[in-house]
């Protein structure tokens, strides 16, 4: 295992130190947290645990410590360090979280792995560098319309690239939302054509099942005309009193 590396010492923030320091201390301990997160199976469980990891765990690029240019071939391999990392047969005391954990990974590479899936991460990455861009002009041009220094955070290679990740994140999450969205409308459509479609069968048995008795019923209906008529015929001949004749007088 590479051992730890230690920040510079003349990047070590005192109270009341440089604000410039401090930035590059950061960088230089986020880079080393950044490297040794892959080291250690606690670490990777830990972050694709974390709080919001249900949205992090969507970026596939998030969940295997990869940049977005990395090749495939990179790719399968931090796939199968990571995968052997998180395995619920090596944490059986966290079972859970690496099974979790493992799932996600799984994921990550599969999506990566597909031509489409791979092809449709990379539009979202440009989208959200796109985004980074336009919200740094919109910001430079109001600064320059007060008159200030057009500067700004997002100038600084690494600040941008962070903004960016959280850009991409926030799509990613976006694009969950809404497929989740067209999937329960799409749920409640085929519920209601599946009602409908019950409720039209239902009326046509019920039809059916009118027009069978009809039928049915038929012969039943003309054996009492016939009957009635028959009867009818009867009557004629049957005994008539005499009509009275007017008295005359």
């Amino acid at each position: 295992m590479a051992t730890e590396a230690q920040p510079k010492e003349d990047k070590t923030v005192e109270a009341g130190g440089s604000e410039e320091a401090f930035d590059n201390f950061y960088q230089e301990v986020k880079a080393i947290e950044h490297r040794d997160s892959v080291l250690t199976s606690k670490q990777q469980i830990d972050k694709l645990n974390r709080p919001g990891s249900t949205y992090f765990n969507l970026n596939p690029f998030d969940v295997l410590n990869i940049d977005p240019d990395t090749p495939i071939a990179e790719i399968k391999k931090k796939y199968r360090q990571m995968s052997i990392l998180v395995h619920p047969d090596k944490n059986q005391d966290d079972l859970e979280r690496a099974q979790k954990s493992f799932e996600a990974v799984n994921k990550a590479y599969k999506t990566l792995a597909n031509e489409e899936g791979m092809k449709r991460c990379q539009e979202i990455i440009e989208e959200a560098k796109t985004r980074v861009d336009e919200m740094m002009k919109t910001k430079k041009k109001q600064l320059k319309k007060e008159g200030k220094s057009t500067d700004v955070p997002e100038d600084d290679p690494e600040k941008k690239k962070h903004a960016v990740y959280v850009q991409t994140c926030k799509l990613f999450a976006d694009l969950e939302r809404m497929r989740q969205e067209r999937e329960m409308k799409d749920m409640h459509e085929r519920k209601r054509k599946a009602e409908q479609e019950a409720q039209e069968e239902e009326g046509k048995k019920k039809e059916a099942e009118w027009k069978k008795n009809f039928e049915e019923s038929r012969s039943d209906r003309v054996d009492s005309w016939r009957s009635w008529k028959k009867g009818g015929k009867k009557s004629k001949g049957t005994f008539r009193p005499p009509k009275p004749k007017a008295e005359k007088r």
